[in-house]
């Protein structure tokens, strides 16, 4: 059975599909020694390079998949290499080798909280794709005067410069003085969208950080700037809603690993000691020396999809 080119490329790691048919429309991508054309297809006994490497590609189900929640601060930027030489969201993530973390969807420079990786590309696609249905909702601190008639407006849709946008949901999140919070849910990512649709009822938005996507929630282990991978459960269930089938291979994550080990009390030397340093995202428990987060009251009800 064949297959489209990028769909290949991008479950292979390799990096998202849109990444991917870029590298095409370069050349830089050649099947069985033949440079590459956008809208080919391949079939698994193809060989296909990129960049002059061969790359592995397997079915759908036998993909190494991970996917890892990273819990990004205020200041990073989403691309891998920044020109002006600000922090990106991949600086912090583990190390992989024949593989590369692809981001699901992106956050503005100014907005915080959960962000998506994992190694398959198609994954990635499917999870970002419009078609998928799959909500976001935003924690949001807004400076102004906010009226049901405002709430209404932004629950019916708003015309902004690309386009109609809405929230599905808007809920109350307490707050005191000219400052407001707001849980917001929508269902799609569009540049600054929930910034452009507050602004457009005459409010500013000052503090925005996301805390779902789709089923899963930032948990609380994970602090400002760290990570924690999903075990292969949660990832199945993540694939499910998408239309992917995941085998369970039975193998812990790397991370429940670490946890074992460090409940047992097991000496941690060379080469693992130095990768412990270099991985952050398991030291869930180091102090934070910034001020407490101002933490405003859940609502008791959720009308969420």
């Amino acid at each position: 059975m064949d297959e489209k080119l990028q769909k290949v490329l991008a479950r292979a790691g390799t990096g998202s599909r849109r990444e991917m048919e870029n590298r095409i429309r370069e050349g830089r991508v050649t099947v069985n020694g033949t440079v590459a054309k956008l809208g080919d297809r391949v079939r698994p006994t193809d060989t296909i390079e990129l960049n002059g490497f061969e790359v592995k590609t397997s079915a759908s189900s036998d993909v190494d998949r991970r996917v890892i929640i990273y819990n990004k601060p205020e200041g990073e930027v989403c691309t891998r290499k920044d020109p002006e030489g600000r922090p990106t969201v991949f600086d912090r993530l583990p190390k992989l080798r024949g593989s590369r973390w692809i981001a699901v969807g992106r956050l503005d420079i100014n907005t915080s909280g959960l962000l998506l990786f994992t190694t398959d590309g198609e994954l990635a696609n499917r999870l970002m794709h419009p078609s998928t249905e799959v909500d976001r909702e935003y924690l949001v601190r807004v400076m102004g005067t906010v009226t049901e008639e405002h709430i209404s407006n932004l629950k019916k849709g708003v015309l902004l410069e690309d386009g109609i946008a809405q929230f599905t949901d808007v809920v109350d999140g307490g707050g005191e003085g000219i400052n407001h919070w707001f849980y917001v849910c929508l269902m799609e990512g569009r540049n600054r969208e929930v910034r452009r649709l507050w602004e457009s009822q005459g409010v500013k938005v000052n503090r925005l950080k996301r805390v779902r996507f789709g089923p899963v929630f930032l948990p609380s282990k994970a602090k400002v700037g760290r990570w924690v991978e999903m075990d292969e459960t949660d990832v199945s269930a993540l694939c499910e809603i998408v239309g992917l089938e995941h085998k369970l291979t039975g193998l812990k994550s790397q991370q429940e690993k670490h946890d074992r080990r460090r409940q047992s009390g097991a000496r941690v030397t060379g080469s693992v000691a130095k990768a412990k340093a270099r991985d952050k995202g398991f030291d869930w428990q180091a102090s934070e020396k910034k001020q407490p987060e101002f933490k405003p009251r859940r609502p008791g009800q959720r009308s969420f999809r």
